[in-house]
């Protein structure tokens, strides 16, 4: 009886096994996410070389331990060639090869190039043309939920008194949008749809993410109003694998961008190790690197460390809530007004719409124009009444300056907000000797019947050398 009892337990066993391996050999692991490409930070810039606004902080949250990447916007494909004659295209594929060098020097692999065009002008809206908006954001949206950043850095989407360039705006108009939708499944949806069949040639199979911070860097040459407004953050530690300081190992990376500072590169070789020092500290290279705080998602304080309150995993998509439009002052005809139109009023409408009414921004609105040139003011005009309204505009403006067109009386029809526009032509500097001069104030007032139904203001400083408006 024992041996058969033996046999029996055996048996029982044996088939155990087998059930179990059978029923192992059913079960089918699912693959997850790719781990390469998870990052803590994505830096989101518009040019070759225009990370180095961030690489200092970068080299240091690596050396932290961090995982970073960079998507750029264009190809830098403008722009003088510095080393050789190549131009247009083959010096965008020069420039792409730059920029990927220059931040292997930091052990950054991860890196990718959205398509947009170089435009050389301050207009956010016409960079955003000719990048092709649509088409870059989806592809920006789809990078975010590849890389699932915990952290995003770019530039400030704003217009200040400064290079200013549209296309470093544009590149932090996309990556903001792209921060508040690559959280919605609603969003893009072809890219967090799984395969139908075999080989799907349409469905990304992504997951949605939801980054947890946005911080910026401004483009502007004022300081005083992004003073507290988030992290300032030194540069100057050493770093446990390069034995270098964080700024120093920014310059190295830098050295790779030789189409456009071949001279100022070379001028750092000729250095021995103290006056480079000193040329670094005048240039700005080791000075704290100072960010904007956007929006957090998971608490933490304004000026506190950009990981402050960041832990591993994803979080619940975040919806923004728009803001309500502010209140219009007093007017005679509050059916009546004027409003600064272009890329103010366009980002007057963006911070509201992304939930960013904290950001700092110049009020009255500014610019930085070369003088001898035309500035453009962009006027929305509103008539909500029942009938056609015939308003005047004038210019206020400062000595030596002249309106070449727009002033006068325009008629707009009943229930209309219709566009128009105000040219003024720029004199030349006071002082020929003088880069720049101080801003100066220019006022747009709209009137009907002697009453005024609203003024735009706008603070232009005239430079010897500016990009176009």
């Amino acid at each position: 009886m024992k041996r058969i009892w033996k046999r029996v337990c055996v048996l029982g066993v044996m088939l155990g096994a087998i059930v179990a391996s059978g029923f192992a050999q059913d079960v089918k692991t699912l693959p997850v996410p790719d781990e390469r490409y998870k990052l803590d930070i994505l830096l989101v810039v518009a040019h070759p070389d225009d990370e180095a606004a961030a690489t200092a902080y970068l080299a240091r949250a690596m050396d932290e331990g961090k995982r970073a990447g960079v998507v750029y916007g264009t190809r830098g494909s403008s722009g003088a060639n510095d080393v050789g004659p190549e131009q247009a295209a083959a010096l965008g594929d020069i420039r792409v090869i730059e920029a990927r060098r220059a931040l292997a020097t930091l052990g950054i692999m991860n890196v990718w190039f959205v398509g947009g065009h170089d435009t050389a002008s301050q207009d956010v809206l016409q960079s955003l043309s000719s990048w092709d908006h649509g088409k870059v954001l989806e592809e920006m949206v789809r990078l975010v939920r590849l890389t699932r950043p915990e952290v995003v850095l770019t530039f400030l989407p704003g217009t200040f008194i400064g290079e200013d360039h549209g296309d470093h705006q544009a590149a932090g108009v996309l990556a903001t949008e792209a921060f508040d939708l690559a959280g919605d499944p609603l969003v893009f949806p072809e890219q967090v749809t799984g395969p139908m069949r075999r080989l799907e040639p349409y469905f990304d199979n992504l997951r949605a993410w939801q980054p947890k911070k946005i911080y910026y860097f401004p483009d502007a040459s004022r300081e005083d109003i992004f003073k507290g407004k988030g992290p300032t953050v030194s540069v100057t530690g050493i770093s446990k694998t390069t034995k270098q300081p964080y700024w120093r190992m920014a310059l190295e990376a830098f050295r790779a961008h030789e189409t456009q500072a071949k001279a100022y590169i070379d001028s750092f070789s000729k250095m021995d190790e103290a006056a480079l020092e000193k040329k670094a500290q005048e240039n700005g290279w080791s000075q704290p690197q100072e960010f904007v705080l956007g929006k957090s998602l998971v608490g933490g304080s304004v000026t506190g460390d950009i990981f402050e309150g960041i832990t591993p995993g994803a979080i619940p998509f975040a919806r923004t809530n728009q803001a309500p439009a502010p209140a219009q002052p007093d007017v005679a005809q509050p059916d009546l007004g004027i409003e600064l139109a272009g890329p103010w009023g366009f980002y007057a409408e963006f911070r509201r719409a992304h939930g960013l009414e904290n950001l700092p921004h110049p009020e009255p609105p500014e610019i930085a124009l070369q003088a001898g040139t035309t500035l453009v003011v962009p006027l929305w005009i509103r008539n909500q009444t029942g009938a056609a309204q015939e308003i005047a505009l004038s210019v206020g403006l400062p000595a030596g300056w002249k309106v070449e067109s727009g002033d006068g009386k325009v008629l707009v029809a009943a229930k209309q907000v219709a566009a128009a526009r105000v040219e003024i032509n720029l004199p030349m500097l006071a002082d020929a000797n003088k880069k720049k001069q101080e801003a100066q104030e220019v006022t747009v007032r709209g009137e009907v019947n002697g009453k005024t139904i609203g003024a735009v203001k706008l603070r232009v400083e005239l430079r010897k050398k500016a990009l176009p408006e």
